[in-house]
């Protein structure tokens, strides 16, 4: 009986532990003032934007990858 409870209650101890910022703890990052947001458009047709790469629905080229950078002092687009 003695045994059964020891066992049990190392295991939620274990348990318990285990679920305590195991994963929030190791994901989280520090905040910092710049962000990179990735935009895909075509180089023929540079009104298409899109989020995803894929196929420009106008002429078919695939869209190129466009980064930019975002100043999080003052939100601007800087390419």
């Amino acid at each position: 009986m003695k045994t059964t409870i020891l066992f049990l209650s190392m295991a939620v101890t274990t348990l318990f532990i285990s679920s305590c910022g195991g994963e929030n703890a190791a994901t989280e990052e520090s905040p910092s003032s710049t962000t990179e947001k990735v935009e895909y458009t075509c180089p023929m047709h540079p009104e298409v934007i899109s989020n995803e790469p894929g196929d420009c629905p106008k002429c078919g080229m695939p869209l190129e990858k466009k980064e930019m950078k975002m100043d999080g002092a003052d939100s601007t687009m800087k390419m």
